[in-house]
């Protein structure tokens, strides 16, 4: 039996939001015990990392947004088609709660996609 479309977005969803479960914890210990073995005095690698944290945030959160509010107005134009061609409420249902899922899928995708990157990169990185 073949999965339908809407619970093979339900479980990338799924998967995305326990990669970055695991990820961003590894990413904040990382960067806090960086932080603590930096001391006042910070090498150019320790600022350059703590100035990238902030601007790689503002970034995904910037791109998470955009992706939510396109694929909403793309959402909402195809509900508004569908009104039209005279779809029936169970499909208008399944339309609405499959946009849902994109909606969710495109605003983790660029935060999922930093955070695990980020896990990759410092895993790599030494402390000092």
């Amino acid at each position: 039996m073949m999965k339908s479309k809407h619970k093979r977005q339900a479980n990338g969803v799924a998967v995305k939001l326990a990669e970055l479960g695991l990820a961003a914890p590894q990413v904040i210990a990382h960067r806090l015990a960086r932080m603590a073995l930096a001391g006042p005095t910070l090498s150019t690698r320790d600022r350059k990392e703590f100035a990238g944290m902030v601007s790689e945030k503002q970034a995904a959160v910037a791109q998470a947004w955009m992706g939510m509010f396109s694929e909403g107005v793309r959402s909402q134009q195809q509900f508004a088609l569908s009104l039209l061609t005279g779809a029936t409420p169970r499909q208008h249902a399944a339309r609405v709660e499959s946009a849902a899922s994109r909606i969710a899928s495109a605003g983790l995708a660029p935060l999922h996609r930093k955070a695990v990157a980020n896990a990759r990169r410092l895993a790599r990185t030494k402390l000092r």
